[in-house]
């Protein structure tokens, strides 16, 4: 069933319960129901055809959904765009239509007047004869009446018992599509943070049908409040903010991240999507009494401590491994471990030779693959299970499935293969350290070497022999950082993740600083890092770094 529909639902059932609320004010589910016809109404009348892919770019959150959820009413397919990107990326987006504004809600004659919406108690239900069909049966008519007044092409007009517009009587009808399991039914970015943007295209069963297990899993139902701190082009708070809508509960979407309206948002929300780095600022900021009492956590592994932290403070914590391409794949709703998700089937395919393997899935909630045939870490075998090169331990069903890491991203330095979220684990314990990215450096002999750059925040870095000495503490000697940088604050991705990619590109570029630690260019303990006038590492005067123009996360070395 569209979500859009299920919105409807709720609209006619409880039209003053709040829906959204974003940085321009709040929506009940009357006032977004209205919204979302208007929209549909006018991308219809736009000439958009079902299946059509509509890239939105708009700025506010609300504005987002409504014009996501109208798509998804009118038959077409939504693409929620970065209002950040310049004209370059979006016009490389290869979309039907490129919607920027929703000016045409100012003209009253788009709205759809609650009373119009009839009685939604059968609509989409499974044992309903009509539910595969329309946004029929609005108005009582029996279903046989209903499939006599459906064309032959399957789509029914709000004439003939679809959501009717309150236009003028001459005004043409709107006519919705009727929608099927198959249809292309939301498209989103992967979290890449370089290059082209590659959006992975989702068909409506695999977008919506996990909706059920996710809300039982996370205790999620109509009666809550939903904190989406986040981007929506982010495929994780996009699928969290419209999760909500389905269920009936209210949405907060601030937008961006901002720590400093966190007390106010936290004083009213029961649940809460996060990455893991936002946790700590989460629990922080938490207010006495405050009712927050599941945070659902996405996109990362859950750092050490951070699970019993939450417990402490009233928090339950559910934590799920998955990828934009594979949608959800494991699970971990006590720290017990991750199990596979609802509906999962996982393997863990490892080669004679080495300890650690690929992580493959099939599941329903699969992704079709990449928008205009884009190239991605997404494969298929030709038995329909999928893989994006994650690392696993080998993993038998009934175990738990123990994560290494991402497949592309290991390190292959001098024969041996490091896998950065080791390093990472071990490094973040250490004092002053906010958070902390390993990747590899070229190296001419050893492929690459480890290098580690530090997020330090505002504050003092630790020095390096500090760092060095928890890193031969707790790693082996291939694991251990050769190099060593040190950032006020790491570049992320939308979703809030580390930006890797991009991390890699200003290394190869010469475009981070050191830690300023004094003689941070001489050769590592056991030489394994070769230092020349090239290189990034090498030794320069005080004043060597400056800011990059315009960059608000790395600093440039002259």
């Amino acid at each position: 069933m569209p979500v859009a529909v299920q919105v409807l639902r709720h609209a006619s059932d409880h039209p003053h319960r709040l829906a959204v609320c974003g940085p321009s004010g709040e929506l009940s589910y009357a006032e977004l129901a209205r919204r979302i016809h208007g929209t549909a109404t006018h991308l219809a009348a736009l000439g958009m055809g079902r299946g059509a892919l509509v890239a939105i770019t708009l700025t506010d959150p609300a504005d987002q959904l409504t014009a996501a959820l109208a798509t998804d009413l009118a038959g077409g397919t939504p693409l929620l765009c970065d209002p950040a990107w310049d004209e370059r990326v979006r016009a490389a987006i290869p979309a039907d239509l490129h919607l920027n504004g929703l000016d045409h809600l100012d003209h009253p004659g788009h709205f759809v007047h609650l009373d119009h919406l009839g009685h939604l108690d059968h609509l989409g239900h499974p044992d309903h004869p009509d539910h595969r069909g329309h946004l029929g049966g609005l108005d009582g008519r029996p279903p046989g009446e209903m499939n006599a007044a459906r064309g032959a092409d399957g789509l029914v007009s709000p004439a003939e018992g679809g959501v009717r517009s309150s236009a003028a009587a001459d005004a043409p009808a709107a006519v919705w599509p009727r929608p099927e399991a198959g249809d292309r039914a939301w498209a989103c970015f992967s979290s890449g943070s370089t290059g082209r943007p590659r959006a992975v295209v989702r068909t409506r069963a695999s977008w919506t049908g996990s909706f059920p297990q996710v809300s039982e899993l996370a205790g999620i139902g109509p009666a809550d409040v939903v904190l989406v701190p986040g981007p929506l082009s982010s495929s994780l708070y996009g699928f969290a903010a419209v999760h909500a809508l389905a269920v009936g509960a209210t949405v907060l979407v601030p937008g961006r991240w901002s720590p400093g309206s966190l007390g106010a948002q936290l004083g009213r929300a029961t649940v809460a999507h996060l990455v893991p780095h936002l946790l700590p600022a989460v629990l922080d900021a938490l207010p006495e009494g405050a009712p927050l009492r599941t945070v659902v956590i996405g996109g990362a592994a859950l750092p050490a401590g951070l699970r019993e932290r939450a417990a402490g403070a009233g928090v339950r914590v559910v934590s799920y491994y998955g990828a934009t391409e594979l949608s959800f794949v494991a699970i971990d709703v006590d720290g017990a471990g991750l199990r596979p998700f609802p509906g999962t089937e996982l393997q863990v395919r490892t080669h004679p030779d080495q300890s650690l393997g690929e992580v493959w899935v099939r599941s329903p909630w699969l992704a079709e693959g990449y928008l205009a045939g884009a190239s991605g870490p997404l494969r298929v075998d030709d038995d329909g299970w999928m893989s994006v090169g994650d690392v696993a331990e080998p993993y038998l069903p009934g175990e738990v499935l123990r994560l290494r890491g991402r497949g592309d991203g290991a390190i292959q330095t001098g024969g041996a293969t490091v896998v950065p979220e080791d390093v990472e684990e071990v490094l973040r314990t250490v004092r002053g350290v906010g958070d902390v990215v390993v990747v590899g450096s070229p190296h001419p002999d050893l492929g690459a070497v480890v290098t580690a750059i530090v997020e330090v925040g505002a504050g003092t870095p630790p020095s390096r022999a500090t760092l060095e000495a928890a890193a031969r503490g707790g790693l082996a000697a291939a694991q251990r950082p050769r190099r060593w940088y040190a950032v006020g604050t790491l570049p992320r991705t939308s979703a809030g993740k580390p930006a890797r990619g991009l991390l890699t590109a200003r290394l190869a570029d010469g475009d981070i600083a050191r830690l300023p630690n004094g003689d941070t260019a001489r050769r590592a303990d056991d030489d394994i890092a070769r230092f020349t006038d090239g290189d990034i590492a090498r030794r320069a005067d005080a004043d060597a770094a400056r800011p990059a123009d315009g960059d608000p996360y790395l600093w440039r070395l002259r």
